[in-house]
């Protein structure tokens, strides 16, 4: 399920505020943050029935529930409510009523005078937000579960914040894409870890993985590399099944394993590009951004290796019975769940 995004702008001393959301969810008051599949909720019919509807039959149905979306968005400057003002939408046609339609709801809102900080936040329900404001000053690039503040962030129109500044505002982004978010990839790590939790074996995949998957991560977030989720969510998922498939079936590294992790750590690359493509890059600051990316998402595979070894490889790595009775059926279970996945991302 994406996030919805606001572009924040400062125009003529005020805000101007995009949000590109799931306007059907809004309306209906399904619960996108508790919920990992919208057909689950209580009121799914009345979401099905708005997710089917003509783009002027929305807008009636969002001009009258507006007031109730308005006062579930809070922006603060310097820790002072803003009142914000409703100033249009665009609304798609609906296509394909099986994939939720991203509608834009725009806002502004004035400022006080030498207002600095801002934060924003919505509603629980209305799921994670990836606040972004781009531009020459103050860029700014953020996730925020729904329910809680953004951190304050400098309003556009101070000093241009430098690329140390942007470098290590990214580096969470990244992590957060590991940790808690990117399931596929922990589980794709944790099949490195489980054919030996050995350093050298370890290491020679780990190397593999991160070189390869930083190679298309550049390259698919400066547009060289495109190819479409459909071909690369279910190969990621296949990537997954092999290595803890290969597992199973040998107790050591063999020599082309490390060629074969490169190939699928290429493909988990153009995964996390796909990522860093919602959220945007700064154009000025476009390099400290994506290596802060880069090193948030190294940093969240090496908390996932860290956590296994303390759990399991530190105590368990040198008994007889670590492979029969923790590798193999650890393997087994991220099998199934890979080919659960590459059924779903290739069928469903």
């Amino acid at each position: 399920m994406f996030p919805s995004i606001l572009n924040v702008e400062t125009r003529d001393g005020g805000l101007y505020l995009e949000f590109d959301a799931n306007l059907e969810a809004m309306l209906a008051g399904v619960d996108l943050q508790g919920l990992d599949d919208t057909n689950d909720a209580e009121n799914a019919s009345d979401y099905d029935e708005l997710r089917a509807l003509d783009p002027q039959a929305l807008v009636a149905r969002l001009n009258a529930g507006v007031d109730n979306i308005t006062g579930n968005i809070r922006v603060l400057a310097d820790g002072t409510r803003l009142d914000l003002l409703f100033s249009g939408q665009e609304v798609f046609d609906p296509g394909n009523v099986e994939v939720a339609r991203q509608t834009r709801l725009i806002y502004t809102a004035s400022l006080p005078d030498g207002a600095r900080m801002l934060q924003v936040g919505w509603a629980a329900e209305y799921g994670t937000l990836v606040v972004r404001q781009n531009g020459p000053e103050e860029p700014y690039t953020g996730t925020i579960r729904g329910g809680e503040l953004s951190p304050e962030f400098p309003i556009a129109g101070g000093s241009q914040m430098s690329g140390w500044g942007v470098f290590g505002q990214y580096i969470p982004i990244g992590f957060d894409h590991i940790l808690p978010k990117g399931l596929d990839h922990i589980l794709f790590v944790l099949g490195l870890f489980l054919l030996a939790a050995r350093l050298r074996p370890l290491l020679w995949q780990v190397t593999a993985f991160t070189a390869a998957h930083t190679v298309t991560l550049a390259l698919g977030a400066l547009g060289w590399v495109t190819v479409p989720g459909s071909i690369v969510e279910p190969l990621i998922a296949a990537s997954i099944c092999y290595v803890a498939i290969e597992n199973v079936f040998t107790d050591h590294m063999n020599p082309w394993r490390p060629f074969i992790v490169f190939g699928f750590g290429l493909l988990h690359g153009l995964g996390f590009a796909s990522v860093l493509e919602e959220f945007g890059l700064p154009e000025d600051h476009f390099i400290p951004a994506l290596l802060g990316f880069n090193v948030g998402v190294e940093l969240g595979q090496l908390t996932v290796i860290a956590i296994a070894f303390l759990l399991v490889g530190a105590w368990f790595r040198n008994r007889d019975w670590y492979r029969r009775a923790i590798s193999i059926p650890a393997s087994l279970v991220i099998a199934a769940i890979g080919a659960w996945w590459v059924v779903e991302r290739t069928l469903l």
